[in-house]
């Protein structure tokens, strides 16, 4: 948090929007709508959020333009995009906690290895041969960078984030702790019985402005590379098969699986605990609700969801023990709908 905080002024300098109220007000930190104090900032969107933004005690709030007149009356910024605003605004109160560049002493780094100005690499990391680390990036404690990796300038690696062989990482990426880039994919073919492991001998490639969650893996290209897209969001717990692409801009839920070869295009949105088939396409401006499974291509830009819905467990399990019967159910209908073309067919008089 700063010190001094800001002023509606100059929060409006930083994010642009129309000031409403005192512009000398001052805040110094973020909050929700229900918690903020008087030196609190905090937003709301719409009007489902007009009577909590009324009650609340927030010192200065971010609104769209259709809450102006109702709450003319207080110090607001108002923003076309108040969440995105909001999000640049506790950035500026809340900055990231400064880091002295450098090696820790218990750091492992390859003679061969080569740290741009403002690195900071710290305790117990281990940093291959032909590594190259671009300006002002950060890795926590116990991060392992394998041979030729190549990092771009202000990325952040939280702790024990695992990048391995010739993987490529674009500029400004932020990988959580635990996350695992570049690990083998699943593949084994089968002789006599027993598998195989076929050599996974591409990489992973990520482009500028990624961000991964907690302990999510990406696996390494079996033979083309596996490709992150410029400005995806993957969060935490997530597996990317061997092979997928994912366009930019695409956001993907907790626990989601995308299996082998899956290509899926830009800013589309994947719902937590997704199932996504291999060897798909999944085109731009895709949204798939959670829990769902994906099981063929998707084309065209549109909402698609194959879970079930929540009822009650008894419920539940007499529609489930229907689905025994589907096959046998289409089979009858087909005969009557025959029967009754048949009928159809039949002169007036033979009918009677």
């Amino acid at each position: 948090m700063t010190d001094a905080g800001l002023t509606l002024a100059e929060l409006q300098a930083h994010l642009g929007g129309e000031i409403l109220g005192d512009p000398t007000t001052r805040v110094r930190s973020a909050a929700s709508l229900s918690r903020a104090g008087p030196e609190q900032l905090s937003f709301a969107l719409g009007h489902k959020h007009l009577i909590a933004a009324r009650a609340s005690r927030a010192g200065v709030l971010i609104i769209p333009p259709v809450l102006a007149e109702a709450l003319s009356d207080r110090p607001c910024l108002v923003s076309t995009n108040p969440h995105a605003a909001f999000a640049r605004a506790v950035g500026l109160l809340h900055p990231e906690p400064a880091v002295e560049p450098g090696v820790h002493t218990t750091a492992s780094v390859h003679p061969s290895a080569e740290l741009g100005p403002g690195v900071s690499v710290g305790p117990g990391c281990v940093i291959g041969a032909e590594v190259r680390i671009g300006a002002g990036s950060r890795l926590g404690p116990l991060c392992v960078l394998g041979d030729s990796v190549k990092l771009g300038r202000d990325c952040v690696l939280h702790a024990r984030v695992t990048v391995c062989h010739d993987c490529v990482i674009g500029d400004r990426v932020i990988l959580h702790p635990g996350c695992v880039i570049g690990s083998d994919g699943f593949g084994n073919a089968r002789e006599d019985g027993h598998w195989v492991k076929i050599p996974q001998i591409g990489r992973v490639v990520i482009g500028d402005d990624v961000e991964i969650g907690a302990n999510t893996t990406v696996d390494r290209g079996a033979l083309d590379d596996t490709v992150i897209g410029a400005g995806v969001r993957i969060d935490n717990l997530v597996q990317i098969a061997h092979n997928c692409v994912i366009g930019e801009h695409t956001a993907i839920a907790g626990c989601a699986g995308i299996a082998g070869s899956t290509r899926i295009g830009r800013h589309c949105l994947i719902g937590g605990a997704a199932m996504i088939l291999g060897h798909i396409e999944i085109g731009d401006h895709v949204t798939v609700s959670g829990a769902s499974f994906i099981g063929k291509s998707l084309l065209e830009p549109g909402i698609y969801t194959s879970a079930m819905p929540q009822m009650p467990h008894a419920e539940w399990l007499r529609n489930a023990s229907q689905i025994r019967h589907l096959a046998e159910m289409r089979e009858r209908i087909r005969a009557l709908e025959r029967e009754l073309n048949a009928r159809k067919r039949q002169p007036a008089e033979s009918r009677r």
